[in-house]
């Protein structure tokens, strides 16, 4: 496979697509808990598939917190070629208190906020979290899915629980004639309540890897989850069930 850039707008259309629609379980939820604060950068890296069957790589980083209330920061910024050394541009923040459930947008670019209150009660789990024996041969969710356990290892200093799930989709359902096998490990801290580390294979579509990075378990500073005061409010959503 070739790997190159630039990407055509076309290429660029798709990867886009496949950045937007990750979903969590591609992603470090940080999860909304009290008693444990913390901020940290998460490094991210994808590669991902082109339809003339080449190879492109991205990076990008963000700053993710939690302070003692629960409350957290997490950030989405653009991403760039491996070679550019420049930190990315934030695009949006979000902001958000477990215990007013208000959840808050800020968009960088255009210095607003959007907010909502969301109905449900915050999960102290990511939205992945898998229970696997040693064996890792425990009934899996259907037969084509299997979940093994990875033991344990150590991520910037916290011990971390690993999870991998493997799902084997058949031939006739891949979308390219032959049958595969999509991979996604899960390294998970019972000291954090998170993941640390989050690592995804698909021949399809490429790969991910997402691991939580220098990490400061000191009470972060309280502007750090609060709006700027040069932000201006461009609307209030409805009640979200997150």
């Amino acid at each position: 496979m070739r790997s190159g850039f630039p990407l055509t707008p076309i290429s660029w259309s798709i990867l886009l697509l496949i950045l937007s629609t990750a979903g969590s379980a591609q992603d470090i939820f940080i999860t909304p808990i009290p008693g444990a604060p913390f901020r940290g950068v998460i490094q991210v890296s994808r590669s991902f598939v082109q339809p003339d069957g080449s190879t492109g790589m991205l990076k990008t980083m963000r700053e993710v917190g939690r302070d003692s209330r629960g409350r957290i920061h997490n950030e989405m910024r653009e991403y760039s070629p491996l070679s550019n050394t420049v930190t990315p541009a934030v695009v949006r923040i979000l902001l958000y208190d477990p215990q007013s459930r208000m959840s808050t947008t800020l968009y960088a670019k255009q210095h607003t906020f959007v907010t909502r209150t969301v109905n449900r009660p915050p999960s102290s789990l990511p939205p992945v979290l898998f229970a696997a024996s040693p064996t890792g041969d425990n009934v899996p969710a259907n037969q084509f899915t299997k979940k093994e356990d990875l033991g344990v290892r150590n991520i910037e200093g916290f011990a971390a629980h690993g999870v991998r799930q493997t799902q084997t989709i058949p031939a006739e359902n891949s979308g390219i004639g032959q049958e595969v096998v999509v991979t996604d490990d899960y390294w998970y801290s019972d000291d954090l309540r998170m993941n640390l580390m989050i690592q995804h294979s698909d021949p399809r579509t490429g790969a991910a890897i997402l691991t939580v990075t220098q990490i400061d378990r000191n009470e972060p500073a309280p502007a750090f989850f609060e709006i700027p005061p040069d932000y201006k409010q461009a609307g209030v959503e409805r009640a979200s069930s997150r």
